[in-house]
């Protein structure tokens, strides 16, 4: 899949809120080695390099557009292209932050013990992932795909399971002195309808429209706007409040 950092950033107040909750959460002290692991267009990346102005910061992802956009916003920074999924450093860090990134992944039982084996004793892995695909804006992008004459053209969508607060306090307790967990559901304010659809284009909804043509995007788009209109309301001044569930790990080696 092909992601777009001009989209991606069109709510960037918004999705970097998180990221600032959680790099504030952060408890180690002395970081002399950060890495951003799906930086994205780099606003996550900004975080991380505010807050330990000391340290080594570099950013990975896997998407050259994105990458791109981070050079120009951080050019003092590294930024390297690479797969989380096959990531093996030659070097062990303080902090390693992964912001909306890990849930594109598969086995996490796996993956995450092999995070906190790249870090530095007492070092910390700062997660955070959305939390929301029993949202209705999740369900209703199912709904329309099942619906429509591009049923078999987009087939069964399928996400990594996302797994609950307990499975993960479990999974990096046997890994680490001190694990962190907690839920939080973000009331984003959105324009508009369309608003809330242009949030989703740049996430979720790219597995559906990918295989589609130009005029099945359109009209898939159409279709979804018009249940997301029903299964949020607007306010009397038109904005449109969209709950948005993530959950948050902070894993201390």
């Amino acid at each position: 899949m092909t992601w777009s950092a001009k989209q991606y950033t069109l709510f960037e107040q918004q999705r970097t809120r998180p990221v600032r909750d959680l790099v504030a959460a952060i408890p180690t002290a002395d970081v002399r080695t950060a890495v951003d692991l799906g930086c994205g267009p780099g606003n996550s990346t900004e975080v991380l390099a505010k807050r330990f102005p000391e340290a080594q910061v570099i950013g990975m992802d896997s998407s050259d557009d994105m990458l791109a956009d981070a050079r120009k916003r951080l050019p003092a920074l590294n930024f390297e292209l690479a797969d989380i999924g096959a990531w093996s450093p030659a070097q062990s860090f303080d902090v390693i932050l992964a912001n909306a990134s890990l849930q594109w992944l598969p086995d996490h039982a796996t993956l995450y013990p092999h995070l906190i084996n790249q870090l530095n004793p007492s070092g910390t892995l700062a997660v955070q992932t959305p939390d929301n695909l029993d949202e209705p804006a999740h369900r209703l992008a199912r709904e329309v795909a099942a619906d429509g004459p591009w049923s078999a053209k987009i087939g069964a969508v399928k996400h990594n399971e996302r797994h609950t607060a307990s499975y993960y306090y479990e999974l990096l307790s046997k890994h680490c002195s001190a694990v962190d967990v907690w839920r939080t559901t973000y009331q984003h304010p959105l324009a508009d309808h369309a608003a809330v659809v242009e949030w989703f284009k740049a996430s979720a909804l790219r597995p559906f429209l990918e295989p589609l043509s130009s005029d099945e995007k359109t009209a898939f788009l159409q279709a979804y706007k018009a249940r997301i209109t029903q299964a949020y309301p607007a306010l009397s001044d038109g904005t449109v409040l969209l709950p948005f569930p993530r959950l948050f790990i902070i894993a201390t080696r």
